[in-house]
């Protein structure tokens, strides 16, 4: 088998662990709070929300920092450093007495973090041109795969063992042995010798050289718009979720289904979309899913019943699988060769910033406009980055091409 596919495989491994490790505490974090003390619903629902927030609020400081270290001394030994470190802050949440020692913990974990940058500058460096959008694309899967199930793998590990505390040993073990195989398996073509002929460049430097292209600034604001029109909904779906279906025994299993259904088949569409940027150009893919979502989103706003909402969830979870991988090819594209950790982790800092951001700014106007029109926000944030793709990249892109000196 090819280098570049084992490297490919062993990854969408890790980040499906990474991932799901991540998410596997949030159907049962309230709970785990009540067990270490907390009594008060409303001390209960705080501090659930920022322990969540934590990891997410460190790793927006931190990843341009591992960023630039990456380039410097190889990507693989950043990634091991993230698996392993994430391996035993995860254990150690395990071992936590108060609802101070789990917060510090996930920012932490928010700190060490930086596998993901990691591994997609891992795979978009060792994996030949012509294939890097389909790699993108199933690395992503691996993702998602990970986000969506990790809640259904901590709730049923919850019931299984009868506690909370054991799935911490648990993930954390399992994140020790994906690191362990990456360090077995994972072979990074680096040059050391001819990095250190290059001059240091600082944070700061780095990323005004990085802003002197201009499609990479855009691609980062692209991501955050993604994040923030994604994330500013999802909240609110359970409730959404109960409006619609009324009070029933089976309420969890129904929001479960709503919630992973856009997750389902954004792991079958990513890596076919990322196929297909290869061939037709991942700035056409990019433009191409902005549109799709915005017109999935759409429906969502009319909706009378699960149904409904699931199935078009279902159809939004399509053009999702599109995104990030064709930012990612793009960055790729775009960013000078030694730089391209520094590059993915400015790009995961404006993630997590639209992972912070996105929820709270929806529960904010979800008591002014009610989720019905957070999902029509939505779509407009999705087609108006439609046409900034379309004027800072495809227009961009063409306008290169027909500058350049005729032979």
């Amino acid at each position: 088998m090819a280098r570049w596919k084992i490297n490919l495989i062993v990854l969408w491994i890790g980040q499906f662990l990474v991932m799901g490790g991540m998410t596997m505490i949030i159907p049962f974090l309230p709970f785990y709070l009540q067990e270490l003390g907390l009594k008060d619903p409303r001390s209960v629902a705080l501090w659930a929300s920022w322990i969540f927030a934590a990891n997410f609020v460190t790793a927006f400081l931190f990843q341009p920092i591992w960023g630039g270290l990456s380039d410097r001394f190889g990507r693989k030994v950043m990634l091991l450093r993230s698996g392993f470190g994430m391996a035993v802050v995860m254990t150690l949440m395990g071992f936590a007495h108060t609802a101070w020692h789990l917060l510090l913990l996930r920012m932490l974990n928010g700190v060490i973090s930086g596998f993901q940058p990691a591994a997609v500058a891992l795979i978009s460096t060792n994996t030949p041109k012509e294939k890097i959008g389909f790699a993108m694309g199933t690395l992503q899967s691996g993702a998602v795969a990970g986000t969506i199930l990790g809640p259904v793998i901590g709730g049923l590990l919850a019931v299984g063992f009868g506690g909370y505390r054991p799935i911490f040993y648990i993930t954390g073990t399992l994140l020790f042995i994906a690191s362990l195989v990456a360090f077995f398996l994972v072979k990074e073509s680096f040059d050391a010798q001819e990095v250190k002929k290059q001059p240091k460049v600082s944070l700061v430097q780095g990323f005004k050289q990085l802003s002197k292209i201009p499609q990479l600034p855009a691609l980062f604001a692209v991501t955050f718009l993604i994040q923030f029109a994604l994330l500013s909904p999802m909240p609110l779906i359970p409730l959404f979720v109960q409006k619609l279906h009324g009070q029933t025994e089976y309420l969890a299993l129904f929001a479960a289904l709503v919630g992973s259904a856009t997750g389902f088949s954004s792991i079958v569409a990513s890596p076919l979309l990322g196929k297909f940027g290869d061939r037709i150009g991942s700035e056409r893919i990019l433009q191409f899913c902005l549109i799709g979502a915005a017109v999935t989103f759409i429906p969502q706003v009319f909706v009378h019943n699960i149904w409904q909402l699931m199935i078009s969830r279902f159809f939004l979870g399509i053009f999702i699988g599109g995104l990030l991988p064709s930012v990612y090819s793009l960055i790729r594209k775009f960013t000078p060769n030694g730089m391209e950790s520094r590059a993915y982790s400015f790009n995961s800092s404006t993630l997590s910033l639209g992972n912070m951001l996105g929820p709270v700014v929806g529960g904010l106007l979800s008591g002014l406009v009610t989720i019905r029109g957070i999902f029509l926000l939505s779509a407009i944030l999705m087609i108006t980055n439609s046409f900034w793709v379309r004027r800072s990249l495809v227009t961009a892109d063409k306008m290169e091409v027909l500058e350049k000196p005729l032979d």
